[in-house]
């Protein structure tokens, strides 16, 4: 019976020619004997391209490293050409002229002294002096162009001006007693699109402080606050400590402000928690420590670089301590601000399965240093390039008038960065005029990196 049902099934699927049938149609058949034919065509292209990477030339080296070592080779050939240019241009002072021939560069020596006839030039810094009086760091963005550049200059705009004035008729009011002028503000949160200036802008407020003898607490990366390092809870404050970062801060803040904290005596001298110290464990019988009568806020800081395990209780300490300073102005300036008010990287183990994200303001520093409900002078600059997403307008801990949205370039400020760029040789003369750098202004909506990168496309 089996031997009769399987001629039943050879005979249905056997055509009236006598040929077996084919379930797949013929053309369904073309079109995968085509898809066959051209993955294997792929396939012998990437094997061949495959094989050539393999072949040696006579001298020993692969062939297809020549082109790739060819272009690496111009590039630097053409950098280290401009950068010969460039300094050639420096003897020619006639190039340094900008729209309607004003002065491309202000000659102000120094930011306190620039005025309103200063914006939409130039500011030009020694990158030696600046990293001497910025230890922290310079934002990225700063870096990217004095790199692309091959200058450390800064375009003078009229958001920093209005900045830099607002905390000065807070410090020195006599000098504004006309009363001119918008309403002061200690607390300020720079806002705005992506690339218009804000950091830029926070790094210039700092520098013009620490020139006019301030003391100020400089944070260009809040972002690190958040992330990496080892963290734990302190169970004598219930937040949590990072104390690789607490130290790192710590010592940032005293490479600038050391002969000003030295100055500064300590005026609480409340025990001052301990924690777990990296790579040591919590201190066996000690919970806390005190501060002798007499220290100085350079002792509190050197006393939290020493021991690890008073790093966090000491950079808090120290945020107590700035409020009561009054024998010199203090800022405290916040770059990558925003990253202090969502989730930061680390968890908490809930089950076995499962961690719980642990937000910003649960880190004992973070908690310490976000709010700006104090009569204290304070900044924080969002930072839109760290991904932290768009925030709503009212902040926790942050007064409704405090944000400040940063414009991007004006027109007549993209006029002075085009015809800076030109003078800096990233683009060509000849393919320069008003309707191409406007054109340049109207694609990238002022944004400056997008000014930087379509500058050299010129034609």
């Amino acid at each position: 019976m089996l031997r009769s049902i399987l001629r039943a099934a050879t005979a249905t699927t056997t055509s009236k020619c006598g040929r077996p049938f084919d379930p797949i149609s013929s053309p369904r058949r073309a079109a995968l004997l085509q898809s066959h034919l051209n993955l294997s065509t792929k396939n012998t292209k990437l094997a061949v391209t495959k094989a050539n990477k393999k072949a040696k030339s006579k001298g020993g080296k692969t062939d297809d490293a020549s082109p790739a070592a060819t272009d690496e080779h111009d590039a630097a050939s053409n950098e280290g050409a401009r950068a010969q240019r460039l300094a050639l241009d420096e003897k020619d002072p006639s190039l340094d002229v900008g729209p309607d021939g004003r002065p491309l560069f202000t000659s102000a020596p120094s930011l306190s002294q620039l005025t309103r006839k200063d914006a939409c030039s130039y500011f030009k810094f020694s990158i030696d002096k600046l990293k001497e009086v910025l230890p922290e760091g310079l934002p990225a963005g700063m870096e990217k162009e004095f790199e692309d550049s091959m200058r450390s200059a800064v375009l003078v705009r009229q958001s920093f001006l209005d900045l830099r004035d607002n905390f000065r008729r807070i410090v020195d009011p006599p000098m504004f007693s006309d009363g001119k002028g918008p309403k002061v503000r200690k607390q300020i949160v720079l806002d705005g699109p992506v690339s218009c200036g804000k950091s830029i802008a926070l790094t210039m407020l700092v520098r013009w402080a620490r020139d006019e003898g301030w003391l100020v607490f400089y944070a260009p990366g809040g972002r690190e606050w958040t992330h990496g390092g080892f963290f734990y809870k302190n169970p004598q404050t219930g937040f949590w400590d990072t104390p690789l970062q607490a130290e790192k801060i710590l010592k940032d803040f005293c490479k600038w402000n050391g002969s000003h904290l030295k100055q500064l005596p300590c005026q609480i001298y409340d025990p001052i928690p301990l924690g777990e110290g990296v790579g040591v464990g919590w201190m066996k019988g000690v919970d806390s420590m005190t501060m002798p009568e007499g220290s100085t806020l350079d002792d509190l800081v050197k006393t939290g670089i020493d021991h690890s395990h008073a790093a966090v209780g000491v950079l808090v300490r120290l945020r107590k301590e700035l409020s009561l300073v009054k024998d010199i102005p203090v800022l405290i300036a916040i770059d990558q601000y925003n990253n202090w008010f969502t989730f930061s990287e680390y968890e908490e183990p809930v089950t076995v399965r499962s961690c719980r994200p642990i937000h910003a303001k649960e880190l004992a520093t973070v908690n310490a240093f976000r709010t700006m409900m104090h009569d204290d002078m304070m900044v924080g600059a969002f930072s839109h390039s760290t991904a932290v997403g768009k925030l709503r307008k009212e902040l926790p801990d942050v007064p409704v008038d405090a944000r400040l949205m940063f414009p991007r370039y004006s027109l007549e400020e993209a006029e002075a960065v085009c015809h800076y760029y030109l003078r800096q040789r990233l683009g060509r003369r000849e393919a320069f005029s008003e309707e191409s750098w406007k054109k340049v202004y109207y694609l990238s909506r002022g944004n400056g990196s997008e000014m930087r990168w379509l500058i050299p496309l010129m034609q």
